[in-house]
């Protein structure tokens, strides 16, 4: 695997480079540099990270370091079964408990959840530090939920850590999975009071606690500086004009639903209806309006005039 070049290797903790100590110094400097690479992809590009790390193993797989990199590594790529044998061999190496709540969480990966609830039981956790255990409390909880015991899985992260109003690492993840547990138990109103909680807490946007609130108040976000959205505007913008030149009518056109509708705005002589009519005509000028009204004047007064005429003749020949 590449490894660019302004990667040195003592990038990486002091406790790690003493470990690495046992090594070689050219091997250490490259499982160093190897290892350096796993820490930089893992959330990024975990499937990387994942090959420097077997190519660290390969290197080193005596190091409690390269064997709890490799399990991390592992993890993220969900190869649990792979993940557990790491973690349990760096943790026969090093005698910690601090490995013990991401075991149980590949317990969970690989479908046994008791296995998990068990381990929350053991003494081991009595050794963990605050973060710990508090991670320990979710791993349980999510076990609960696998295991479809919602209420149970609630109970389980209640705690002083939960109703402490102070910020730690952990709070914001804390927060937003007790409020997954509520929506799971049907606690829909709660769960909302939770996620808002979530969302102070979580400065660094390590949950999607915004999201879930948003979702649940009917919010959508919608991202300008989406690609895909931006094109669409795009071709809606430059399908405008055509659809004005082509096919909608201007302000001086007048829109006709049927044949029935032309008939009533024209006379009957005016206009032979076409049966291939498409319902759009243009309107008739003022001038034409007021040329027709003076030939249809001109008309009546000429067939009063011969009325009169006629009236009058038929008068005369009677007195005769």
């Amino acid at each position: 695997m590449p490894i660019p070049e302004d990667v040195t290797g003592f990038e990486i903790d002091a406790d790690v480079r003493q470990e690495l100590k046992s090594l070689p110094k050219t091997l250490a400097d490259d499982v160093a540099r190897n290892l350096v690479m796993v820490a930089r992809l893992l959330d990024s590009e975990p499937e990387e990270a994942y090959q420097y790390s077997r190519v660290a193993l390969r290197l080193a797989s005596r190091v409690a370091a390269v064997r709890e990199a490799a399990g991390f590594a592992s993890y993220m790529t969900q190869r649990y079964s792979e993940a557990l044998t790491e973690f349990r061999a760096a943790r026969r190496m090093t005698g910690r408990a601090d490995l013990w709540p991401v075991m149980a969480d590949c317990e969970r990966g690989l479908g046994r959840p008791e296995r998990a609830l068990a381990m929350a039981g053991e003494p081991e956790v009595k050794q963990l530090d605050k973060a710990g255990q508090v991670e320990m409390r979710l791993v349980a909880a999510g076990a609960r939920s696998d295991m479809e015991q919602f209420d149970a899985a609630v109970v389980t992260l209640q705690s002083p850590e939960l109703a402490s109003p102070a910020v730690h690492a952990w709070t914001a993840r804390l927060r937003y999975a007790y409020a997954e547990a509520l929506i799971a138990a049907g606690r829909g109103e709660e769960a909302r009071d939770w996620f808002a909680k979530a969302v102070e807490a979580d400065t660094d946007g390590s949950t999607n606690a915004a999201e879930r609130l948003a979702e649940i108040d009917g919010v959508e976000f919608v991202d300008a500086l989406d690609p895909e959205l931006a094109e669409e505007e795009a071709e809606q913008a430059a399908a405008e004009p055509a659809r004005r030149k082509g096919g909608e009518a201007s302000d001086e056109q007048v829109i006709f639903e049927d044949e029935e509708d032309v008939e009533e705005y024209y006379d009957e002589d005016d206009l032979e209806i076409d049966e291939d009519f498409d319902g759009v005509v243009p309107e008739r000028s003022l001038d034409a309006e007021k040329a027709e009204k003076a030939e249809k004047a001109e008309q009546d007064e000429t067939a009063d005039e011969a009325a009169e005429a006629d009236a009058t003749e038929k008068g005369v020949e009677s007195d005769k």
